[in-house]
């Protein structure tokens, strides 16, 4: 297929620009794939479409604050967008204005950081080595800012109450660039009434970097490839994943990155492994899903490797429609908006 196919026409104010008062009031669209429908819902009556030994798996994540803003030695500001820790101290990273930027340059964030340019690669990123008075984390999240998609806009670098909505309220492990967006609805109360039907809750840690949202810069997807990423299974979730697909319990994935992360997980193995692994897994129309039976997920952008993992697990025509159907019922679409449950 094409990624032209994976087009969808969407209103400017339907892209949520701030997350609702209360997480669990956000909207559900619910895709039966057995019935061919859709139904209008809401994300607090999740309960109502699970049942006893299921096997929701979310992804536990924590977003740090990556997004640095800084000035040169000239005074000129510059805003650095971390990617990923090349080796101690030494990072990948996007860069704003970034065609200035030359080796050597050296830019201060605060008086306990700093970091000098050593390269641009052929990625057009680069990679910085910062200096540091004391623990790096520590000084992140004193002057770093959570970095929201460009999508949502802000006012200049400061980005309210976003710290703590940008992150689901089951995050543990650090180190994700973007949040798993499909569990920001999720609340004590919700997660409570799951496991009192008798759920099995399960989690998996994939740090969501840069190739989650990379464009898709080809034309034909069958020579797309979605950059690989790490992720963590922890002994105990790996047995009651097996355990549910021996009994052909239902595995529902919270997630894109979950899902990702079960599938290359059963595919490399052939079932669910304990420790870490590297979800390599481009899954694109004709790929057959071995893992996952149901998958709650947000609205993603159009041409995305996101909306073509989530139409090869609903069926192209069948999600396709039901973004229509999102539109037109005016959901709230992307990272702060409504999600999908599909079935």
């Amino acid at each position: 297929m094409q990624i032209s196919e994976f087009e969808y026409k969407l209103p400017n104010e339907l892209i949520a620009q701030e997350p609702l008062e209360e997480r669990e009031t956000s909207r559900m669209l619910v895709a039966n794939r057995a019935v061919n429908s859709v139904l209008d819902d809401a994300f607090s009556n999740l309960k109502n479409y699970l049942k006893k030994g299921d096997v929701l798996t979310l992804n536990n994540t924590k977003v740090f604050p990556a997004r640095l803003f800084g000035r040169s030695e000239t005074g000129a500001k510059v805003e650095l967008f971390l990617v990923r820790e090349v080796e101690d101290g030494i990072w990948e990273t996007l860069a704003r204005p970034g065609r200035r930027l030359k080796s050597g340059k050296k830019i201060v964030f605060s008086s306990r950081l700093s970091a000098e340019v050593l390269e641009k690669n052929r990625d057009a990123r680069f990679i910085v080595k910062f200096s540091f008075d004391r623990d790096f984390d520590e000084i992140l999240d004193e002057v770093g800012q959570t970095p929201l998609p460009p999508y949502i806009k802000r006012d200049g670098e400061d980005l309210g109450d976003d710290r703590d909505r940008y992150q689901t309220i089951y995050a543990k492990t650090r180190g994700a660039i973007a949040a798993p967006t499909a569990g920001l609805h999720f609340t004590p109360r919700v997660l409570d009434e799951i496991k009192s039907l008798g759920v099995e809750i399960t989690e998996i840690t994939l740090h969501v970097g840069y190739g989650t949202f990379e464009p898709v810069r080809v034309k034909d997807l069958s020579k797309h490839q979605v950059m690989a990423e790490n992720f963590d299974i922890s002994e105990k979730s790996a047995n009651d994943l097996n355990r549910a697909k021996m009994e052909n319990r239902r595995i529902i994935a919270v997630g894109t990155t979950t899902t990702r992360a079960l599938e290359s997980s059963m595919a490399i193995n052939g079932e669910f492994i304990a420790g870490n692994q590297t979800a390599d897994l481009t899954i694109t129309p004709g790929y057959k899903f071995n893992a996952v039976n149901g998958l709650l997920t947000n609205f993603h952008l159009p041409k995305s490797s996101l909306l073509v993992l989530v139409s090869t697990f609903g069926g192209y025509e069948f999600i396709m429609n039901a973004y229509k159907c999102a539109v037109q019922e005016q959901y709230r679409f992307y990272s702060y908006g409504d999600c999908m449950l599909i079935l």
